[in-house]
Parts: C-alpha cells; sequence; structure tokens
C-alpha cells in the first residue's frame, strides 16, 4: 500500500474512533490550544500572511480536498494560498462545530465546518468539513494532515 493512502486510512480510522469518543469539552486546555492554533493559521490566511502561516504547517503537510485531491508539502499549501485565496476568499469556521479529540503521543484531531466567503461577492459561500490532524512539536503545534470534504 502506498504510503500516502496508508496514512489516509489511518486518518478514517481515528474519525471513526473519534465519533465513538467525547469530544474534549471547550473549557479543556488541549481544547483552546487546537482552537487558538486555527484560529491563527486562519487568521494568517485570510490576512495573506504567508510567513505566519508557515509556521503553523508542518514541511510534510498532506493536504486530502474533495475536489482538488492531494497535496503535499508545506511549500505547496503556501504557494496555492497565494494563487487562490488571498485576495479572493476568506475562511471562518463555523460557530459550535468545533469538535477536538486528543491523539495521545502525537497531538489532536479537529474536527469541524468552515465556510468561505468571497469579497465582493457576498451570495458566493461555500462550506466544507474538515479534518485537522495537529501534531505538538517542540513545543508548537503544527497542522500534519488535512483531508477536506463535502464541498
Amino acid at each position: 500500500m502506498d504510503k500516502r493512502l496508508g496514512l489516509a486510512v489511518l486518518l478514517v480510522l481515528a474519525v471513526v474512533g473519534a465519533a465513538k469518543a467525547d469530544p474534549l469539552p471547550a473549557q479543556d486546555p488541549l481544547y483552546k490550544a487546537i482552537a487558538a492554533a486555527d484560529a491563527a493559521l486562519f487568521g494568517a490566511t485570510n490576512r495573506c500572511d504567508l510567513e505566519s502561516l508557515g509556521r503553523y504547517v508542518a514541511d510534510d503537510l498532506e493536504f486530502y480536498h474533495d475536489k482538488s485531491g492531494l497535496s503535499v508539502g508545506k511549500a505547496d499549501l503556501i504557494q496555492k494560498t497565494k494563487d487562490n485565496i488571498c485576495g479572493k476568499m476568506v475562511r471562518e469556521l463555523v460557530p459550535g462545530s468545533l469538535a477536538v479529540y486528543p491523539l495521545p503521543g502525537f497531538g489532536a484531531l479537529e474536527v469541524g465546518t468552515h465556510r468561505f466567503l468571497h469579497p465582493g461577492e457576498p451570495n458566493n459561500i461555500g462550506q466544507a468539513q474538515l479534518l485537522h490532524v495537529w501534531q505538538l512539536k517542540d513545543g508548537q503545534w503544527k497542522l500534519s494532515r488535512v483531508i477536506s470534504y463535502d464541498h
């Protein structure tokens, strides 16, 4: 089995396992840390602050998207953000949709719904589901794996 396919299968299994567990409460420190990392990541994205964005992304990021397929690496994400996101849309997390599950010894799983708004086109609103795997490495949260689906 291809290594990337194997990782995707593991992500799906993590989601299935997480669905059987209760998400962390909003007052849990891990929940707060992931909510803050998500806000910082997409705050940088929405401002087109690519340098700050890069600080929240693992070098070996794998991004699975139900419309565009697989994107690999931090550099690819930053380039695609520059080409397709900057000045064209902003992302917001749908209030109340965030769920966080611990991944012991690694980090956390973030599940939620996000909305995409397009400046100058108020009726052009997209929405999708997200699954983010965050790794805590050297005291810093890094987005390691992404599945964005149901666009």
